[in-house]
């Protein structure tokens, strides 16, 4: 049986495993879709109250939503302030935004969104324990500005005319909501009862709660609060006085105060969903008493709930939206082109889906282009296509959508003024012009050339062609004798693939004859707009000259681990002109891929970075930056960048390591095993001999098979047995003096420090053969008077707390995902040797860029 303390340690233990935020998530969802199910019925019924309205009281309504979310904003600043904490009048409103959206969701409303409140504010730097008391403090003033309010409206209620039924409970459940509140605070900072007994089942969270109850208070921001926060039960009271006058209803000021104080009391000790229902029957129910009718109560109580409820979330939904905008702006053009040569193709192909599609359709109207069958699926096609280029970034992909865009807006407009599919092609041209920097890929010129000039002799021959055959052609294909006029006008049609009505072919042979001028037509138009739409290809070559600057500008300004990598042969670099910097890159995908930063002075990097910047755009290339360290951030930072973390990278203080000690037992007695085995560790000085570089390649060959690798580069190196000779390599060999292991040593252009490249084994090498090396490798930094070994990146990995989507998406990838597991193990290798670890991140300009970056560096790493 278990004693008191198992039952302890098993509830504490249960408590920690459990993933609170995940399950409240899941709750959110199931909750979200229970409440707009249930609610689509109020949001229906608005419907006719929002037309008959007044519109100039409707518009005030608006505003006054926005001084409530003014207010609330305000009382978050200053509650956050009552306990020494600063937070930003920004942030104040995506956090009351954000919270209020979620907590309409959860059960317990803003207590559960407690939860995510550390996530919201990490970008403010605020401790975890400042954002519970701002936030609790916070809590604790709405319900007491409420009471504040409440009494003297509840009072003159029942001093005038009969008392409200359910006011007084109501009134007295807040009260002791209070009073609940103040005395668990009491007891929390005088460590009482409550204080003692959630330390017995819960011993960690002694040091979270001294945090959270031992704050410093500041009685003026306090008051501040609290006024702001009865300013904002004021603006509910206008509310209903706004939505009585928007609905040509008679103002009542007593039915305002105590409908909106009681309606609000019962939202206050509703269990979740933010008074769903509560909130509406008890408004209607007061109304009815203060001599409205059913249905002008009905009508004051939902336009009330749209002031007060419904904009506010809808404004919380756009915050939580708001995080995203990039990768909308970039997919929505894409995806509606797209569409829009779908349902040209389908129009054509299955006509009865013509009419049930007349909404999408009326993107591009056609009534004023008298437009061929043939004319429509090639557009289609061709659209198609272009939304793929479009989403790559291409220049010329945006000229043709916004052609396509402007062209639906004229003709809509012209054509009896559809405004409704005319303000969908606004949007679009709008979303195209906003976002313009972000297609930059250039097409290439050649091929343009190559493009028109096959294009215009097509069309020559066309014209030539389809002339003479109409001329020659006899009356009995298509029932009509042409005149050379008549020839060369539908030869030209047939080109431009115009749909001629009295054009029918009577005879196979004039079917024929139309279908060959068709097809010339078409494939003259797809070249001409491959050519125009093909992405140009930056080609840079290097010479020794360039060689031997890079090696110059690294001998003097190179200052990390990975700079020698900077002048493999696989990168390009660019020369900032009147600057002592260069900039090694590699192109894919329309990404210009930069390892680390310009190699430069410290002074002379942000202004390598603005050339290289320039550069690219005269290029058509966007820039990314990959493995920038921490205090490099500086110089993106004014560039206005966006960074993720994508791995820390691992260093061993040389002068602080030791075999000996407790802590380094187990890997002692693993090198006294392979000792015994007959197993002996060796450094060979370059240059290497033949024979141990072909031992070396077979190991590496032998590695890369049983693991399922390939050879990557960019920022590490392959097997080129040319370079290897030249570099010093650390060895395991058996007791049979077959090489069983092996890492070579690579210049560190980091002061101070030493690091390796490939560190492989063979199938059978013993466990223990990787620490070997290293071990070997760490008495040789030392000999040769280094005080640090670089151990190199574990990708993936140091993500505690993301700071965005995309880094929680890596986090869990890295510790959930079977593909990525074995980072762990290296984590976990390197953690053995390891005293500091440094952040690395891949540095871009917006979101959309993650979606594509990932097959880029992946192809700059393969090539």
């Amino acid at each position: 049986m278990a004693t008191k303390k198992n039952w302890k340690e098993i509830l504490s233990g249960f408590a920690g495993k459990l993933h609170w935020k995940e399950l409240l998530a899941i709750l959110f969802i199931l909750l979200g879709i229970y409440f707009f199910r249930h609610e689509r019925h109020e949001l229906k019924a608005l419907q006719p109250y929002l037309k008959s309205a007044d519109n100039s009281w409707m518009l005030f309504g608006l505003a006054v939503t926005g001084i409530y979310i003014f207010f609330q904003a305000a009382l978050f600043v200053f509650s956050f302030q009552a306990v020494g904490s600063n937070l930003s009048w920004p942030a104040a409103f995506m956090l009351f935004l954000k919270r209020n959206f979620i907590s309409t969701f959860l059960p317990g409303g803003g207590i559960t969104a407690f939860a995510y409140l550390p996530g919201m504010l990490r970008k403010e730097k605020i401790d975890r324990h400042h954002i519970y008391q701002g936030a609790g403090l916070q809590g604790f003033i709405g319900i007491l500005s409420l009471v504040i309010v409440g009494i003297p409206v509840i009072l003159y209620g029942a001093l005038h005319r009969q008392s409200v039924k359910g006011a007084w409970p109501a009134l007295a459940v807040a009260l002791l909501i209070l009073f609940m509140i103040w005395r668990a605070f009491q007891s929390f900072r005088s460590r009482g009862w409550l204080y003692q007994s959630l330390l017995r089942f819960f011993p960690a969270l002694e040091k979270e709660m001294e945090n959270i109850f031992s704050l410093s208070f500041s009685y003026r921001s306090f008051t501040v609060a609290v006024l702001s926060s009865i300013a904002i039960e004021m603006t509910g009271v206008l509310h209903i006085v706004i939505a009585m006058k928007a609905g040509y209803l008679p103002v009542s000021l007593e039915a305002a105060f105590m409908g909106y104080v009681v309606s609000t009391l019962f939202m206050l000790i509703s269990p979740f969903l933010k008074g769903l229902g509560a909130v509406e029957l008890s408004l209607t129910f007061i109304l009815k008493q203060y001599g409205y009718d059913t249905l002008a109560a009905l009508q004051i109580t939902l336009l009330y709930r749209l002031f007060e409820f419904w904009l506010p979330l809808f404004a919380g939904l756009l915050s939580w939206a708001w995080k995203g905008r990039n990768i909308f702006v970039r997919l929505l053009p894409p995806a509606l082109i797209f569409l829009l040569g779908a349902v040209n193709i389908f129009s054509v192909l299955t006509p009865p889906l013509a009419d049930r599609m007349h909404l999408l359709h009326g993107y591009l109207p056609y009534t004023y282009i008298h437009a061929s069958n043939w004319l429509v699926i090639l557009t289609g096609l061709l659209l198609m296509v272009n939304a793929a280029f479009l989403i790559r970034g291409l220049r010329a992909a945006w000229w043709f959508a916004l052609f396509f865009s402007v062209l639906s807006l004229v003709g809509h407009l012209t054509k009896a003024l559809d405004y409704e599919e005319a303000l969908l092609a606004l949007t679009i041209i709008v979303v195209l012009l906003t976002t313009r920097k972000q297609y930059r890929q250039k097409s290439n010129a050649r091929f343009i050339r190559i493009g028109v000039i096959t294009a215009l002799a097509v069309f020559g021959i066309v014209l030539i062609f389809g002339t003479i055959g109409f001329y020659q052609l006899d009356r009995r294909n298509f029932g009509i004798d042409f005149s050379w006029r008549q020839s060369f006008t539908y030869a030209l049609h047939q080109f431009l693939l115009v749909k001629e009505d009295n054009l029918v072919p009577v005879t196979r042979f004039g079917k024929e004859f139309l279908i060959s001028l068709r097809v010339l037509a078409s494939g003259a138009w797809i070249f001409l707009f491959y050519t125009i739409i093909r992405p140009y290809v930056v080609k840079h070559s290097t010479d020794e000259t360039d060689q031997e600057k890079v090696s110059f500008l690294l001998s003097q300004y190179g200052n990390s681990p990975v700079d020698y990598f900077k002048s493999d042969e696989d990168k390009l670099w660019y020369f900032p002109e009147g600057l002592d910097a260069f900039v090694a890159y590699k192109i894919a995908n329309g990404f210009a891929i930069v390892l680390e930063e310009p190699v430069a002075a410290p002074a002379e990097k942000l202004p390598a970075l603005l050339a290289f910047e320039q550069q690219c755009r005269s290029w058509g290339l966007k820039p990314a930056y990959y493995r920038i360290d921490e205090d490099a951030w500086y110089y993106f930072e004014h560039l206005k960048k966006k960074k993720l973390l994508i791995g820390q990278e691992a260093i061993l203080d040389l002068t602080q390591f030791t075999l000996e000690g407790k802590q380094n037992k187990s890997l002692r007695n693993g090198l006294n095993s392979l000792q015994k085995k007959g197993y002996s560790v060796a450094l060979i000085k370059a240059p290497l001999e033949d024979t141990l570089l072909s031992e070396l390649k077979a190991v590496s060959d032998e590695w890369l098979e049983a693991f399922n690798k390939s050879e990557m580069r960019f920022s590490q190196g392959v097997f080129d047995p040319e370079v290897i000779r030249e570099q010093d390599v650390v060895t395991l060999r058996d007791a049979d003096g077959r090489l069983v292991a092996f890492l070579n040593i690579i210049p560190d252009f980091a002061p101070e420090e030493c690091t390796y490249d490939l560190i492989r084994k063979t199938v059978d090498a013993p466990g223990g053969s990787m620490d070997a090396l290293l071990v070997e490798m760490i008495r040789y930094g030392k000999e040769e008077g280094f005080s640090f070994l670089n151990l190199g990146l574990v990708p993936m990995s140091g993500i505690e707390e993301p700071d965005s989507t995309a880094e929680r998406v890596v986090k869990y990838a890295y510790e959930k995902i079977k593909r990525f597991r074995h980072y762990q193990g290296l984590r976990e290798f390197k953690e053995k040797y390891a005293g500091t670890w440094e952040n690395k991140y891949l540095v871009y300009e917006n979101d959309f860029d993650l979606l594509q970056l990932p097959v880029a560096l992946n192809k700059v790493m393969q090539g």
